[in-house]
């Protein structure tokens, strides 16, 4: 049968109908005007609407009713990614009101409910089902049954506010009933966020029994909101949890906290509140900011936010540019550390840095300089050390510092490169409450070196490059004056970052002097299948031993130990990276090796630590651990993930966990179990074990990959 086109705002007879007022389009096998007022229409019928698209194998248009009389099956689109399927219908003229039989309403393209009967109101804003059964789960054939699914009396869907509304619901897993409500609430897919109950979070722990968090999400406007959440356990404890979050027009602040009652320990209510935040400043700065206090050493670990032993709170206004960087920042600490009081720690730290590069000039090359100011405040009055740690318990400093640089490089006609470079230092300390560093001091330093630099490239047949580069580097510095205390930079890491630095203390208290030779070499190898290696071997050579040093990093005495780097990146997700420290031996005194191996279903990542002990490191014993982390995808909708802290030295594992995570199109289950075998003055050995079930197609969430059905 010939197909026929219509535009019915032709038809003079239904000059009153909401069709003719916006130009509705018509597609059909057969198309009849019967009794000058009624429309019939047949054989694959399409309708276009303001919108919506419509498809039916029957149509009847009633203009003095303005009704549309359906027969199916029938298919109504409302552009939005929802529609309607049904068997038969009688809609208003717009499509927007009515009653479908047999109905099924797909919101989305996510979560269906199918219905005895829909019914569509005011202009479409309210959708009502009855007699329900609601799901976002794939059925896959010989089986009637999803693997979750709501059924209900009745539900109203309010497009307008995004809602569901559902009366004697009752949800089912495979067909069994686990949970009824007279009333209950959710959000449809479409809705980003609103006030309402989130996921329940089960968990349970050896110190804390079982317990259940049931979290409340509470919209304050478009740009603010609060989440209050009660946390109950088996044990006495009672919890609640509150983040408040809101937006500014320059930045985001959020503000989490906690208030428990419980019987982990003697005495009142504990606690914590913890302050975030970022926001834009004129003249191109960005501020952040950082706070938390907690009640006591043992919160934070036994509730598993954090296993930190000492709290920092921190204000910062930042500005990077091309050749600039300006950062201020004030810093507070907290020690949750026993017999560590926060009295003589510096718990007040306030820096200032301005940091500017030049190119060119009269020496040509590149230069720079570098502005900082440095204070810090321990409560203590102590002028004496009466805790050990070589430090006076009341030492406060402030700190001037000016750094210049300048560094040029020639290239000689064989490829050598040479360079010259030099820094000098003015620092300007008033210490006070120190019986031995205590006045005023000035300090000068400078240090100046040579280099010589001779990249050699080969490059093969089969596309395979090769450059090794061997270093010499000579460095001279006078001597440092020992009235200035040194307080950040105890902590020196020898590696391939800092093999041909001029000054390879951290901080700006410890100045590297003496005249000694950095030497070295660099390796690099890059196949033409993908694959590279990376290596780097050096060491220092000193005139003096001046003490600089401790034992440990690997660069005291006359001769530095031998420092090994390596890295093999494969193009099939390998990856290896190893440092290595050997003295005049050849035997190792500190090493990291840590192995990945990403592929498309699984992750996996090794890595294995050998230090020796070292008091100036606050390490009193050696250390040599094995650590492991990994994931597993088992079939697309299966994931598992593991990791492992082990002692090589005590053979004892010190941490060890598991996961297991099933989602899909219709659902989200994470079962985890991690257990804590080591104890400390912040830390409690526990094991806790946390289960989160979340169906999917209610709010605006992602949803996983879509079930593969089995045969």
């Amino acid at each position: 049968m010939v197909r026929l086109f219509a535009v019915l705002c032709v038809i003079f007879l239904m000059s009153g109908a909401a069709w003719a007022q916006d130009r509705a389009t018509l597609l059909a096998d057969s198309l009849e005007i019967v009794g000058g007022d009624r429309l019939v229409a047949s054989g694959h019928v399409e309708v276009f609407y303001q919108g919506q698209h419509l498809t039916a194998s029957g149509l009847i248009y009633d203009a003095t009713t303005n009704q549309l009389i359906l027969s199916g099956p029938i298919r109504v689109e409302d552009g939005n990614g929802n529609y309607i399927l049904a068997d038969g219908a009688v809609l208003s003229g717009d499509l927007r009101e009515g009653i479908l039989t047999s109905a099924r309403l797909v919101l989305s393209n996510r979560l269906q409910l199918s219905a005895a009967e829909i019914r569509r109101s005011e202009a479409g804003r309210y959708t009502g089902l009855v007699q329900v059964v609601a799901s976002s789960c794939k059925i896959c054939a010989g089986s009637s049954v999803p693997l979750w699914e709501i059924r209900a009396q009745s539900v109203l869907h309010d497009a307008d506010e995004q809602q569901l509304y559902f009366t004697g619901a009752q949800l089912r897993f495979y067909g069994v009933p686990v949970f009824y409500a007279p009333r209950l609430r959710l959000p449809d897919p479409t809705l980003d966020r609103a006030s309402g109950f989130l996921v329940p979070r089960l968990s349970s722990s050896s110190s804390q029994g079982f317990g259940i968090r049931l979290p409340y999400f509470l919209t304050l406007g478009p740009s603010r909101d609060l989440t209050m959440t009660p946390f109950l356990t088996t044990k006495g404890g009672r919890t609640v949890e509150l983040q408040y979050r809101e937006a500014l027009r320059t930045g985001s602040y959020t503000l989490t906290g906690a208030v428990s009652d419980d019987r982990l320990t003697t005495g009142s209510l504990r606690g914590y509140l913890k302050g975030e935040g970022q926001f834009s400043l004129p003249l191109g700065f960005t501020a952040e900011a950082t706070g938390v206090v907690v009640s006591d050493a043992y919160y934070l670990s036994d509730y598993g936010i954090s296993d930190a032993d000492r709290l920092q709170s921190q204000i910062s206004a930042t500005r990077t540019r091309r050749n600039e960087h300006i950062d201020a920042q004030f810093i507070g600490f907290q020690s949750l550390r026993s017999g560590e009081g926060d009295g003589s720690l510096p718990t007040a730290v306030a820096d200032l840095v301005f940091h500017r590069r030049f190119s060119g000039g009269p020496l040509g090359g590149q230069s720079g300089i570098l502005l900082e100011a440095h204070s810090h405040y321990r409560p203590s009055d102590l002028v004496t050390d009466t805790n050990g740690d070589g430090v006076a318990d009341g030492r406060d400093l402030a700190r001037l510092s000016f750094t210049g640089d300048w560094r040029r490089n020639w290239t000689l006609p064989n490829g050598l490169l040479v360079g010259t470079m030099a820094e000098v230092y003015a620092d300007y300390y008033d210490i006070a409450q120190d019986a031995t560093f205590g006045g005023r001091h000035w300090r000068t330093h400078g240090v100046w070196a040579t280099e010589l630099r001779w990249p050699l490239t080969k490059t093969g047949a089969n596309g395979a490059s090769q450059m090794i580069e061997p270093v010499l580097q000579l460095v001279l510095a006078p001597s440092v004056d020992t009235s200035i205390p040194n307080e950040d930079s105890t902590l020196v890491e020898f590696d391939e970052g800092n093999l041909f630095d001029l000054n390879r203390f951290p901080g700006t208290d410890g100045k590297e002097a003496g005249v000694h030779l950095n030497m070295g070499a660099n390796y690099l190898f890059q196949s033409g299948s993908g694959w590279s290696m990376g290596t780097t071997v050096g060491r220092v050579l000193r005139v003096a031993d001046l003490n600089q040093f401790s034992e440990a990093s690997g660069l005291s005495g006359i001769t530095s130990d031998w420092l090994i780097g390596m890295s093999v990146l494969d193009e099939n997700g390998l990856s290896f990276q190893s440092r290595m420290l050997l003295n005049n031996g050849l035997d190792p005194t500190k090493s990291e090796v840590r192995l990945n191996l990403a592929r498309f279903t699984y992750d996996l990542a090794l890595g294995v630590s050998d230090m020796a002990a070292d008091p100036a490191e606050n390490r009193d014993t050696d250390l040599r651990e094995l650590v492991f982390d990994g994931g597993f995808d088992l079939d697309g909708n299966w994931t598992a993930s593991g990791d492992a802290r082990y002692d090589l030295l005590t053979n004892t594992t010190t941490s060890a966990g598991l996961g297991l995570a099933f989602v899909n199109e219709c659902i989200n289950v994470d079962l985890s179990v991690s257990r804590r075998f080591t104890s400390s003055t912040s830390v409690r050995s526990a094991t806790d074990f946390g289960l989160t079930i979340e169906l999917l197609g209610f709010g605006s969430g992602a949803p996983g990959p879509e079930r593969q059905c089995r045969r």
